[in-house]
Formats: structure tokens, sequence, C-alpha cells
């Protein structure tokens, strides 16, 4: 990333320098103070600008409601709660969230994507992962900032001690094991398709439980139940229901917004919140998660 003086900030922005040091001092503009000095990330500029740009009457898109769609998960519920960013929730898996917001019915949707090479260990060298891969791909998304969360642990979840020695997706198929599983579209539904790939399988070859879980924590309250052996989702989901679990990977966790919503108070809010000590405390509670992509922007069209 590229970082901008005070003085390159200004002529890049066509601003006088006191002008600038006003809007830092309101906190309006992206900056950091380095050394006591203040720095400008170019690209950050860019996309506060474009939040900002007027538009004729009748071509200015209509604010989204402030719900974030998408992928459920516990951690970020827990900060969508607690960092006061008045943002809601709507859960209805990866795929269904970006219809959403390309519809523009929510203000920003969790993504999680999956490619068998990343699974595998076998991705290329400098490769982008599979999430940035597929908002690249997105059509009608070109104005959009891919924001990091977490990292975080995928596997099966068991009923305790495991009774049926489940230890692979293999084993569920050799066994003929009842498979909790989720909607289609959902980022854990994909990933089982990703593994039953894989396994040269498919999901017709699995005893699966109807109809699907519509969130992880669903799906986990129907292993624990015994209405099913197994599924998939988050460690955290795993732990919250006293169930086993056996990873299966770890996955980037994201945010997808439209860039004149990323600099959103709403959105802001969030994104300091995730960087903070409170998020990665709950974040050790939960377990199954490494922040250390929380709050970057890890892709921007």
């Amino acid at each position: 990333m590229e970082f901008l003086t005070t003085s390159e900030a200004a002529d890049y922005l066509r601003l006088g320098e006191r002008k600038l040091y006003e809007l830092v001092t309101l906190g309006a503009i992206p900056c950091s103070k380095v050394t006591g000095k203040w720095l400008f990330p170019r690209h950050e500029l860019d996309l506060w600008v474009l939040a900002g740009m007027a538009r004729p009457n009748g071509m200015v898109p209509a604010d989204p409601p402030p719900i974030v769609g998408g992928s459920q998960d516990d951690l970020l519920e827990w900060a969508l709660r607690e960092s006061g960013s008045s943002l809601a929730s709507l859960n209805e898996g990866t795929m269904r969230g970006i219809e959403r917001l390309q519809r523009g019915e929510v203000v920003a949707t969790a993504v999680h994507f999956h490619r068998i090479d990343e699974l595998d260990g076998e991705a290329a060298k400098g490769a982008i992962d599979a999430n940035i891969a597929a908002v690249r791909a997105l059509s009608g998304l070109h104005d959009t900032v891919l924001i990091g969360i977490a990292k975080r642990e995928q596997g099966l979840l068991l009923a305790p001690g495991n009774p049926k020695n489940l230890r692979s997706l293999t084993d569920v198929l050799a066994t003929g094991a009842t498979v909790a599983t989720r909607q289609p579209g959902a980022g854990a539904q994909l990933l089982l398709e990703v593994l039953l790939q894989r396994a040269g399988a498919t999901l017709k070859e699995l005893k699966r439980l109807e109809p699907p879980c519509l969130t992880g924590p669903d799906l986990a309250a129907a292993i624990r139940s015994g209405s099913a052996d197994c599924g998939i989702a988050t460690r955290a989901a795993a732990k919250a229901a006293g169930l086993d679990f056996i990873t299966l990977t770890w996955e980037s966790f994201d945010l997808l917004t439209r860039q004149r919503s990323y600099f959103r108070p709403a959105m802001q809010a969030l994104v300091r919140f995730v960087t903070g000590r409170r998020m990665a405390l709950r974040a050790g509670e939960l377990t199954g998660y490494d922040l250390a992509p929380a709050g970057q922007i890890r892709f921007a069209a």
C-alpha cells in the first residue's frame, strides 16, 4: 500500500494543507500518525473520494438498510451488537447475502468461499485466495471492498465422544452416517461440495438430514439432538453446543460492501471495533479464530 505525506496528499486531493489538517482533526479522512507525522494511504483516499461522490437527480442510489447479510458467525454477531454500529444481521448464507448486496437490500454481507487447491495446500505461491477470486468473478459488483474479519476453523461437528468414530468425510461416506447439511449457497455447503469433489463423490451419495439447516448453530443443534451424526460448521459452533470437532480447514471470513458504504459511520464503527482488544478477547473465548486479517482491506474493485 502506498502512503502519501501531508503535502503529497494535499496535492493529490487538490486541497490546501490547512484544509487537510482540518479534516484530520475532525477524523473525517483516512490517515495514520507515525513517529509524529501524518501519512495518508493513497488507495483509501480514492475510496474516501468515491464515497462522497455526488450524482444527478435520478441517479443517486438509495442507501441500503443497516443490515449485514450472508454467512452466520457467532463472533461477527457479537461484534455487531457490541460495536455500537447499529447494524443488524440477516443470516441466509454466502450466496444469498451476495444477491441481496447486488440488489441494495443489505449494506454488507459476510462471505467465505473455498477451492480444492487451497484445501490441499497446493495453491500456487502468490495466488489470490478463494474469497478474492470469487468477488473478482461476480457480475454487478464492480465497486466493492472486501474487509477482513478473521480466519476461521471449519470442520466436522460430531456427537460427544464421536460414537461412530468418524475422522473424515471418507469415513462419513463409508459408514452411511447421517449428515446435517446447509442450504444451497451457504459457505459451509460450498465447502462440503468441494470436499466431496475432492473425494470423487456427490451429494447424492450422502445420507442427508432434511430439511437443510439454515445456520451453523442450527446444524449443531441437530447433531446434539441425535437427528444427525455429523455436519460441517465452525469450531465455535461445536464448542457452544458441547460437540466434538475435527478440523478440516482454516478459511478466510470477510465482509463485502460497496465502496460508497465503507466510509459510512456504521461500517467504520464496526471496522474499528473488530481490530480492538475486546474483539480479541471474545475470539479467544469462542475459539477457532485468528484475527490477523481483522479490519484489513483485502481487495477493492
